[in-house]
């Protein structure tokens, strides 16, 4: 094993929140989430051209120069292929632990309807067409595809008054939605935009989708954002 003194990637654990986004960043493969932290699979296929750190919302990744073991770009092949074989999400992201959740049932005597405060069609983000009527002086609701199943008081609390979009910051192209958005504020006088996500690590990638999206539009949009948990306890 041989080792030389270059450029590698340095991973604070401490600002990790384990939203994986630097995972697909690295053309090698070479991140992997592991007990919710971003981790280097090996030295080894590490490039240090540091593609990841553009990816990384909250800073934790930076380039160090140390001795370590050389850059194997056939090596780090073999390991991208074995890595593309693998079954959908192996990256060990906390979203994915598979738990029950304690249902908070209510008195069915009381049980009313409520109605839908939907005002719009489509509502997915994919579908939506940048230049629909219904986004001229909206009220953005941002959400998360969880929050509506998590949060029983989504219509009255959060949607009311709002043109909804719905997106996955997890499965979903985040380039794609990040310059979709870009567009739907370049093209809509927005007056508000309001993100609401699941307390899931992964899932705070798609404030920063946002973000991005209000800077390279150039608008001066207010942004609020909410953080739900998985049992729909705002946080």
């Amino acid at each position: 094993m041989s080792k030389i003194k270059r450029k590698i990637i340095h991973i604070d654990k401490k600002k990790c929140n384990g939203c994986g986004l630097c995972v697909p960043a690295c053309a090698e493969g070479a991140l992997q989430i592991i007990d919710g932290k971003a981790c280097l699979v090996s030295e080894k296929y590490c490039d240090g051209l540091g593609a990841c750190l553009g990816e990384c919302p909250e800073g934790a990744i930076t380039i160090e120069e140390k001795v370590v073991e050389v850059f194997d770009e056939k090596a780090a092949g073999e390991h991208m292929k074995k890595v593309k074989r693998k079954e959908p999400l192996p990256c060990g992201c906390p979203g994915t632990m598979v738990q029950f959740l304690e249902s908070k049932k209510k008195d069915e005597a009381k049980k009313v309807k409520i109605p839908s405060e939907l005002t719009s069609w489509p509502v997915q983000l994919m579908l939506v067409p940048p230049h629909a009527p219904f986004l001229k002086h909206a009220n953005l609701l941002i959400s998360a595809d969880c929050v509506p199943f998590a949060y029983a008081d989504f219509h009255q609390d959060l949607l009311r008054d709002r043109v909804l979009v719905i997106c996955c910051p997890k499965l979903d192209d985040a380039e794609f939605y990040q310059a979709k958005l870009t567009e739907i504020f370049k093209l809509n006088i927005s007056k508000s935009v309001l993100v609401v996500h699941m307390e899931v690590p992964c899932c705070f990638g798609l404030i920063k989708i946002v973000k991005n999206a209000i800077e390279a539009s150039g608008k001066n949009i207010s942004f609020r954002e909410v953080t739900l948990g998985i049992n729909g306890d705002k946080k």
